[in-house]
């Protein structure tokens, strides 16, 4: 059954943080995502100019509607904006004490602007409560009254290090009935990080949807913020939005996934060349014996220089267009074993042999790759 999550929070309209970054991560992560907004922001990088608080009464139904038809597996609580909402929130989540909720509690924007007032701040003693995990930077910290304060209320205490000094960020877990657990990894050296703090508690709400224990769901988390941190599009100078989209959902899931394979070839640098004219990216070269390329959608093909070349495989390409990507393949000197044609199973493909003698299908399968009228579990 597909998670589903309830994202309580403010909109950017920056696409950044918010709602925006909560709904892009579970969507990217295999849930179901559906919202409450708190509070409408008109920000971008440069930070926030205006905001508009709802009303308690339509945060309230936003959340009646979605929890009364749709259920929830996990709750993510963002920014609220006002202590009433806070208080709303709190009596209507004691209603359902099963659902596991995370609780990020938002005070400033990564730009600087307060986003939560003395008495809404005051109000979140009530939702430290009755969350499974409460996601608090070190100022949020702080303000909450410090770790031994928030650890006397929380059930688990998740104290983000992104703003520690050093080159090494470091996590903590504080579980309310278990030893501490510490992740520790080198900061990503970017200026785009706006919408971690929302990233991460959507991304650990989803874990927790999926009944992974508190350890597993923030471990899948911090891989997700840490790999949209990477894929960050560099949209503007600084504080813009990570590339939640560039994370391939297949490399958070659990179980098998079939991402990279690795072929013998006979002339290294002939091989290489092939298969970058064919598009695909150079992400480490080691001459003469071993290289990989990537292609668009993340999975990687490695290349093993061998005196013993076993040319069985046969490696599939699809393109969008594959037409014109054969005629552009032809007219660099390629030779096809086979024209594009249609096939009866639905494909559009073409033959041909790299350097090394593998088979290269180059094909269009569109919706039928996936889905096609013969898949037997449809």
């Amino acid at each position: 059954m597909t998670t589903r999550i309830l994202s309580i929070a403010g909109s950017d309209s920056g696409g950044g943080a918010g709602i925006q970054a909560d709904i892009k991560t579970i969507t990217m992560m295999g849930a179901y995502a559906m919202t409450a907004i708190t509070a409408v922001t008109a920000q971008n990088s440069q930070g926030v100019s205006a905001v508009e608080v709802m009303s308690p009464d339509m945060v309230a139904a936003q959340i009646t509607a979605v929890l009364q038809d749709f259920g929830a597996d996990a709750i993510k609580i963002g920014m609220l904006g006002s202590a009433e909402i806070a208080h709303r929130v709190a009596d209507i989540l004691q209603d359902y004490p099963d659902i596991p909720v995370v609780f990020d509690p938002v005070m400033v924007a990564t730009s600087g602007a307060i986003l939560a007032d003395e008495a809404t701040i005051g109000a979140f003693d009530r939702l430290i409560g009755l969350a499974f995990v409460t996601t608090p930077n070190l100022p949020e910290l702080s303000a909450l009254g410090g770790k031994d304060i928030v650890c006397k209320k929380a059930r688990n205490l998740l104290i983000k290090g992104g703003h520690g000094e050093g080159t090494m960020l470091i996590d903590r877990l504080i579980p309310a009935d278990g030893p501490e657990i510490i992740w520790q990894d080198d900061r990503i050296d970017t200026p785009h990080m706006h919408g971690t703090g929302c990233t991460l508690s959507s991304a650990i709400a989803i874990g927790l949807g999926r009944g992974e224990s508190v350890q597993s769901a923030i471990g899948h988390a911090r891989r997700y913020v840490r790999l949209a941190l990477h894929d960050a599009p560099d949209l503007v100078a600084q504080n813009g939005p990570m590339g939640h989209f560039s994370v391939r959902n297949d490399a958070l899931m659990q179980g098998p996934s079939f991402n990279q394979v690795t072929i013998d070839c006979a002339d290294y640098a002939a091989s290489v060349a092939f298969y970058r004219e064919l598009g695909l990216k150079l992400i480490v070269d080691s001459p003469p014996r071993y290289a990989r390329l990537e292609t668009p959608n993340g999975s990687t093909l490695s290349l093993h220089k061998s005196d013993n070349v076993q040319s069985g495989a046969a490696l599939y390409f699809e393109f969008p267009d594959m037409d014109t990507a054969v005629e552009a393949l032809v007219q660099k000197g390629w030779l096809f074993e086979s024209p594009a044609q249609d096939q009866s199973w639905k494909w559009r493909e073409a033959w041909t042999r790299d350097p090394s003698g593998h088979r290269i299908c180059i094909y269009h399968g569109g919706e039928d790759r996936r889905y096609p009228p013969w898949r037997i579990d449809q």
